[in-house]
């Protein structure tokens, strides 16, 4: 993802595991210590797509969103697992590409069709 394209993409995973891998161009705004006033610098209309590992957390930000008058706010269907399983790269902390995934604990690995399971 190019920042210049306009598009703000949110990654919101937790920290330990965006430094693992992300997709390119994300910014982690986190789950469970998420806060509206961390979104000040994005304008509300922006276009915006939140991701987690499948889906279930970033839709609940993406309402946060939402309600906080965010105008246009799309959920990436299948999270990141779905982005790796189509082939999409993913990068390390570093910016390198890489092959990990953190599937946030053994339970949700099951759901990581491709790539090296993280947990």
């Amino acid at each position: 993802m190019k920042e210049d394209s306009g598009l703000v993409l949110l990654d919101t995973r937790e920290i330990n595991e965006y430094k693992v891998s992300h997709i390119e161009g994300a910014r982690c705004i986190g789950y469970n210590d998420f806060s509206i006033e961390s979104m000040e610098d994005i304008p509300t209309d922006s276009e915006i797509v939140v991701y987690c590992s499948l889906g279930v957390r970033s839709e609940q930000i993406g309402e946060k969103l939402k309600e906080a008058g965010y105008k246009n706010v799309k959920n990436l269907y299948g999270g990141i697992f779905e982005w790796k399983y189509h082939g999409q790269m993913v990068v390390d902390k570093k910016g390198n590409p890489t092959d990990k995934v953190h599937t946030y604990d053994e339970e949700w690995s099951k759901w990581l069709l491709k790539g090296k399971k993280v947990y």
